[in-house]
């Protein structure tokens, strides 16, 4: 019942408000068209600058304002005066219901509460990016396309039909600026700085080719200090975020009539820097303190320094021709990124009273003290080459049928190599990832029609046939080194100063066949590319491989951690237990249809009504291998379908052109992937006693809300933007295992939870934007000034919503002990936050110079944009800290 009462409540309320806006909006055009002429705007310059605002959702170009959907679209001087400089994630406080947030070089975009936090090879994105229309598999470094833009499109809800697979939750577009045609020279230079040593440039140059084509060259470079701090005694490791990338794009645009048009662009960048690897709440917790309590950007860095470097380059094209009445087009795209990270290794946050001191060696981590001189940290590599191939039929924007029909093609290889490494180990010194080997292929055909039943009422529909394949070859798993002295296990010292791993270089990645000692401990050898300074593995280890010492070296130095043990007598290990990864061979294949149906109404020539039903779905895939014997387990494709009603209207106010939008929005989200446990190992008497996890279709959820937004225009240059979203979230199944719980000394032990009534991550219930403008004309140029208040309320970052975690104490069940989430060291709630960004400029009469300052995050509101938990992890990813600046243009 109570179920019912909700969904006639919010049906109301959609209907009650697209009545309110359309009576407005018509109450408003009565109003002016019965007005006196004196009264009028002076001309159509308003309403001209509110429908010149273009999107491509439908994969054609048309007005915001008759787009019949929720979308927003930023242009390029938005994003400059609001501090959206190069930093993706900044943008989510612009656009309500936008997430964005950076794991470790990882973009992962959420729209509505929908995403996908899966960055393995394996993974997929939930809301689809695209550059110029061209989709990018892996938004690694997608921050440095923010230079020399038109604009970047939002597009909120299902894409399925008209944008294809991991269009679940919507799509985000970035669109560069395209050469300027007409035999000019033209161009801009720009230099800015800023706090946090912040020094940059941008300088883009049109180049004529006669009359009908062009050549245009951008380019930018940025550094900038993190705006996390180091509190630790180890100063000579910097922080997490340092910035210092660079880019350049050259463009062409050949144009000889209305009916050819032939467009190219290769871009290249660089990334460096040190990475980000988020900030480690889990002991802090543990003592009693949430993200609210500290500073979340003091960190107590130790072991390696934090290294990113990300090379990567793409080209696209198309050629479009129209035949009159029907237009051929072809888009395709290359893209190749090189990644490679070594994350900032850390000891957590620093809490009030925490013990700063380095503890000395030999003595237990109950001392209280950091251990510095601890090197275990994560390796990355990630190579992808992907391809996209497009070729679309479609009919003239001005026929009363407008259709379009066409195929689309999309191949990828990667290469992945991700070593985590566990320095001063016993019987545990790492976990290797290597694949060397990737396939991901995907065909589509679709097609997408509307029609005019009459001048008034238009019915749209579509539908889209997707085949996908995935493949992979490698090896995964845990490194196991055992080495016995006298009165316990003699730990493994790897990754100290001068470490390299092997990752894609390796000689072999054949594990068959090695069963004895001698091939074990060759093939970890072969993982190491450089032996650290103060290393002990290779000398551990290479007695066993030559047969010179088949128990191996035993070495026991103070820095390996002073576990008291000794060596025996003859210098060999009393015992020995090695074992390599195994072997990983998957590979999945589905097919699914996506379709769309809707209507548009014009109630007036400025009031549209608009209803639509659409789907979208997220890519299958499958799951590590636990056994050479046993085929890796698949999960099937998300599915989301969409229903929304909506209006769009424009009006006179104060004798200015306004506008108000509305809809309303109902999600059925079905299929979705949670993580859960499979039982991987057995004992003699077959009872479980190992677990690992995997992705499968066992969650449902529903969401709906309502979205309104408004441009109000005052006198005296001011402009309002109100957008407002009311969200509803919940989890209807998701029986999974607690990933909190997890034991891993007692074989990955894991107690299962209802999800069923939790909201989903990163949705807040209440978002609301202000944006207020204002631009006043002088003799000598124009001032215009801006501020952005964006406000969030509270939101969860995992799907636990800070329940209580039950831990076991066997495979029966048995309870051991409950703990509330905070006090186990997983408080999950983001509190509400309100951030304000703010800009100012003065651009000179004839337009050559343009003076302006800027400032993002400004009351500098530490917000985790997402968690990442596990078995004695909780690591937050925030925003970008505060930052301000200056910046000069030129434009000739």
């Amino acid at each position: 019942m109570h179920k019912r009462v909700r969904g006639s409540t919010l049906s109301f309320a959609i209907f009650a408000a697209l009545m309110a806006s359309n009576a407005v909006a018509q109450d408003a055009t009565a109003d002016t068209a019965s007005a006196p002429a004196d009264a009028q705007p002076a001309s159509g310059k308003e309403a001209t600058d509110l429908d010149s605002v273009i999107v491509t959702v439908e994969r054609r170009e048309q007005s915001l304002q008759k787009y019949a959907g929720t979308a927003q679209a930023l242009s390029q001087d938005d994003l400059r005066g609001l501090g959206i400089n190069n930093e993706l994630r900044q943008m989510q406080v612009a656009v309500p219901g936008l997430s964005i947030s950076n794991q470790e070089g990882a973009t992962e975009v959420f729209i509505r509460g929908v995403g996908s936090s899966n960055n393995t090879e394996l993974g997929d994105p939930g809301a689809a990016p695209h550059v110029n229309g061209a989709y990018i598999p892996r938004p690694r470094g997608l921050g440095g396309m923010f230079y020399d833009l038109e604009r970047v499109e939002i597009n909120k809800g299902p894409q399925g039909t008209l944008r294809g697979r991991n269009a679940l939750a919507g799509t985000l577009n970035i669109v560069t600026k395209k050469p300027e045609l007409g035999g000019q020279f033209s161009g801009y230079v720009q230099g800015e700085v800023g706090n946090r040593d912040q020094k940059g440039y941008e300088t883009a140059l049109n180049f004529p080719l006669g009359e009908y084509a062009a050549l245009r060259f951008a380019g930018y470079h940025v550094e900038k200090n993190a705006g996390f701090k180091n509190v630790g005694l180890w100063q000579h490791l910097d922080p997490a975020g340092i910035q210092d990338d660079s880019a350049g794009r050259l463009s062409f645009l050949y144009e000889p009539d209305d009916k050819l048009s032939v467009f190219a662009m290769l871009d290249v960048g660089r990334e460096l820097g040190t990475g980000y690897p988020g900030a480690g709440l889990f002991r802090a917790a543990q003592e009693g303190y949430t993200s609210e309590d500290i500073d979340m950007r003091d960190v107590i860095y130790r072991g390696v320094q934090g290294k990113v470097d990300n090379k990567l380059w793409g080209f696209q094209g198309t050629v479009r021709y129209d035949f009159g009445g029907v237009a051929l087009e072809y888009n395709g795209s290359y893209r190749d990124v090189d990644y490679f990270q070594i994350n900032a290794a850390a000891d957590g946050n620093t809490w009030p009273g925490r013990d700063l001191r380095a503890r000395p060696p030999g003595e237990p981590a109950t001392w209280g003290g950091i251990d510095y001189d601890n090197f275990g940290t994560n390796y990355l590599q990630a190579r992808s080459q992907s391809q996209t191939h497009e070729l679309r039929l479609s009919s003239d924007d001005d026929a009363r049928f407008r259709w379009t029909t066409g195929g689309f093609y999309f191949h990828e290889k990667q290469q992945v190599g991700f070593f985590a490494l566990a320095d001063k180990g016993a019987f545990y010194s790492g976990t290797e990832f290597t694949m060397p080997d990737v396939d991901g292929k995907s065909w589509a055909a679709f097609g997408d029609g509307t029609f005019d039943v009459n001048e008034r009422l238009r019915v749209k529909g579509g539908v889209r046939y997707t085949d996908e394949r995935k493949s992979r070859d490698g090896i995964g798993g845990n490194w196991t080194i055992g080495l016995g002295g006298d009165g316990g296990v003699f730990q493994t010292r790897l990754g100290t100063e001068g470490f390299k791993p092997t990752l894609l270089d390796r000689p072999s990645f054949d594990v068959t066949g090695l069963t004895s000692n001698a091939d074990l401990a060759r093939f970890l050898l072969q993982g190491v590319l450089q032996a650290g300074a103060r290393d002990t593995m290779q000398q551990q280890l290479a007695g066993i491989v030559d047969g010179s010492r088949p128990n191996g070296t035993c070495v026991d130095r103070p820095d390996t951690g002073g576990n008291n043990v000794n060596c025996p007598a003859n210098g060999q290990h009393s015992f020995l237990v090695l074992g390599v990864p195994s072997a990983q061979h998957g590979s999945s294949a589905f097919d699914f249809i996506d379709w769309r149906l809707g209507f548009e109404y014009d109630l007036s020539d400025r009031n549209l009504l608009y209803a639509t039903v659409s789907t979208g779905h997220k890519a299958g895939g499958f799951n590590d291998s636990f056994d050479v014997n046993v085929i890796p387990e698949t999960y099937k494709p998300e599915k989301l379908t969409a229903f929304e009603i909506g209006s769009k209207n424009s009006f006179e106010f104060l004798g200015r052109t306004s506008t108000f939008n509305v809809s309303g929005f109902y999600y059925d989200y079905d299929d979705q992937v949670f993580q859960d446990l499979s039982v991987i190992a057995f004992n003699p008497d077959g009872e479980a006693t190992g677990f690992a996890l995997v992705n499968r279709n066992v969650g449902k959820s529903e969401l709906y809300g309502i979205e309104a937004e408004s441009r109000l225009r005052f006198g005296g240059g001011f402009t309002l933007d109100l957008n407002a979203l009311y969200l509803q979230t919940e989890i209807k199944e998701g029986m999974v295992a607690d990933v909190r719980s997890q034991d891993f000394g007692n074989g990955g032990i894991t107690s299962q939870i209802d999800l069923s009534g939790n909201d989903l991550p990163l949705s807040s219930k209440y978002t609301f934007n202000a944006r207020l403008q204002q631009a006043i004309e002088f003799s000598r140029g124009t001032f215009d000034w801006q501020v952005l208040a964006a406000y969030r309320s509270s939101f969860f970052l995992t799907q636990y919503n800070d329940r209580d975690v039950i831990f076991l104490r066997d495979t029966a069940g048995t309870v051991d002990r409950i703990e509330d989430s905070a006090t186990a060291g997983f408080p999950d709630e983001q509190k509400g936050f309100t951030q304000i960004n703010a800009g100012a400029g003065f651009t000179t009469l004839d337009g050559a110079w343009r003076v302006e300052v800027w400032g993002s995050n400004l009351t500098n509101k530490d917000v985790s944009q997402k968690a990442l938990v596990g078995s004695g992890v909780n690591t937050r990813f925030l925003n970008d800290a505060r930052s301000y600046g200056v910046r000069v243009r030129w434009n000739f």
